[in-house]
């Protein structure tokens, strides 16, 4: 069987935050219980012009730069989000236009909460292992949503990963994949409501524990590896806290988790969040490297991949803006007035 991976990657986060201490003021809360207690510290936010559609164009610009392919060669392109702009008219076909995709490449609109962008590489992955395409592109982009003085609001945030995969100068080949679902409802948005409501501390244990543990425990069964045979370890973000514990738990030193954590200085991206963290971790990384990435989506499932990094991405990691640089420079600070406005939490009278 010929070997698939990561031919392009790329990450896009936008310039604009807001610190805990600003949303808190405002409610009335301490802003050290998320600050301690959640490890967040202060979250993206996108801009009055900016969605899912063109944080997912902005990464897949800079996926293709790094593969360095035509994207008339794409054959497929999946964006998983649960913030489309539209609930009919989709991403995909809008990205595969703007980047230059052809009519005939398969597209879709994906959605699993925080799990759609990894179910939209997972699908890429499996179209170009069938042979059914030669190269395909998959993204994680959300903005999303967290109700006014919510405990959300204080995690929930923008931004965008892409990946291409193909079987051409891989960068990080897909060693195995594994699933893990069952239905848990701890968190759900139901048609019209524009904020999505959870069952509080029900998410942690059994929704995100529960389906992480299982999906990181059966991938390594799989492959007979162990924490030790791992070089880094990327899960889903939805806080600072739980990626860790779930390290933790599973026996992963804090070290091989840190590269891919993003969370307390980013927010959750849902969809975009264990792909940005593994982003990270493809920017650093080395040829020879082991990689364990473990996604969660509310509803409530888990997707995990085992990659290994090859020679090609010395190459070609430079090419495009890398993870962290986005993540720490060039910041934007936004008092909680601008950032209601931003996000349409406040509109003006018409």
């Amino acid at each position: 069987m010929q070997d698939v991976g990561i031919v392009g990657y790329g990450a896009y986060i936008p310039r604009y935050r807001i610190k805990v201490e600003s949303i808190a003021s405002v409610w009335g809360n301490d802003p050290e219980n998320y600050k301690r207690g959640l490890q967040l510290r202060e979250k993206s936010v996108p801009g009055h012009d900016q969605d899912t559609i063109t944080l997912s164009v902005e990464a897949a610009r800079y996926a293709l730069k790094r593969a360095g392919v035509n994207p008339e060669r794409l054959g497929c392109v999946y964006v998983g989000s649960e913030s489309h702009p539209y609930a009919v008219k989709p991403t995909g076909t809008i990205l595969s236009e703007a980047i230059g995709a052809t009519p005939e490449c398969h597209t879709a609109d994906f959605e699993f909460a925080c799990k759609a962008g990894t179910e939209a590489m997972y699908v890429c992955y499996a179209q170009v292992k069938a042979g059914l395409v030669e190269i395909g592109l998959g993204i994680g982009a959300d903005t999303s949503q967290g109700a006014p003085g919510d405990a959300l609001e204080y995690s929930a945030s923008a931004g965008a990963a892409a990946y291409i995969f193909g079987t051409e100068n891989i960068l990080a080949r897909v060693d195995e994949t594994y699933a893990y679902m069952t239905d848990t409802p701890d968190f759900w948005r139901r048609e019209h409501q524009h904020y999505p409501q959870h069952a509080g501390r029900f998410t942690g244990d059994p929704a995100y524990f529960k389906h992480t543990l299982g999906a990181a425990k059966g991938i390594m069964k799989k492959t007979g590896m162990t924490p030790e045979d791992f070089d880094y370890a990327v899960f889903h973000q939805p806080n600072g806290k739980f990626p860790m514990a779930a390290g933790k738990k599973l026996g992963f030193p804090r070290e091989k988790i840190e590269t891919g954590w993003l969370v307390p200085w980013l927010g959750n991206t849902y969809s975009g969040a264990s792909p940005l963290g593994l982003s990270a971790v493809l920017d650093v990384a080395e040829p020879g490297n082991k990689i364990l990435m473990v996604s969660f989506g509310s509803g409530a499932g888990s997707d995990a991949f085992v990659f290994t990094v090859q020679d090609p991405i010395l190459k070609v990691r430079d090419l495009a803006p890398k993870t962290r640089p986005q993540l720490d420079e060039n910041k934007i600070y936004l008092d909680y007035g601008r950032y209601a406005k931003f996000r349409g939490k406040i509109l003006r009278n018409s």
